[in-house]
């Protein structure tokens, strides 16, 4: 935590990643109700059939029992994650 020059590096990457997942969650029809820099809570009236489609995919997110409607996100850890997720939202 003294290395104030990666902090700032991992403080900035992960807003690019942020802006980058709300494009891609937007895109798939969902709108972005929040989250931090290590997460997006999205919703929409379709998040139960995307849940389901990226069950199938092998990519996990977080639903809500008392909100059908939401859905947590994680951000992806690499490139091959991006694209794993860009390719089954889409």
């Amino acid at each position: 935590l003294a290395d104030g020059a990666w902090l700032e590096a991992t403080r900035e990457r992960l807003r690019r990643d942020c802006e980058r997942l709300d494009g891609l969650l937007n895109g798939a029809g969902l709108r972005v109700a929040g989250g931090t820099r290590l997460f997006r809570l999205a919703e929409g009236p379709d998040a139960p059939a995307v849940f389901d489609r990226l069950g199938r995919a092998g990519i996990f997110v977080r639903r809500f029992a008392y909100r059908a409607d939401r859905l947590r996100f994680g951000i992806p850890g690499g490139e091959a994650e991006w694209e794993r997720l860009a390719a089954a939202l889409g």
